[in-house]
């Protein structure tokens, strides 16, 4: 059974409305300050999580034991070379 013209013509006009909304909602995910937006309430909800604030806390604790452990010895390199320069400025 053959369709009336005026079905197609319904079928193509709904067809491009639906294809403007989902363009309309394509553009609409791909703006870049809702991109930023999207991500930023991640970011914000993942800093939220309490097994994430320990693990940041972890890490921010072993770089300072770390920056610690650096100034430390290089405090103790630096009297070692001035014992070792007043060994030498001895003889």
């Amino acid at each position: 059974m053959a369709r009336d013209i005026n079905d197609i013509e319904r079928d193509i006009e709904r067809t491009r409305g639906q294809l403007a909304s989902t363009l309309d909602e394509l553009a609409d995910r791909a703006n870049p300050s809702n991109l930023a937006d999207n991500a930023k309430d991640q970011a914000a909800s993942l800093l939220q999580d309490e097994t994430v604030q320990k693990v940041l806390a972890g890490i921010s604790a072993g770089i300072v034991l770390l920056v610690a452990v650096k100034v430390l010895n290089g405090n103790k390199r630096k009297r070692e070379l001035k014992e070792l320069q007043k060994l030498l400025a001895r003889r």
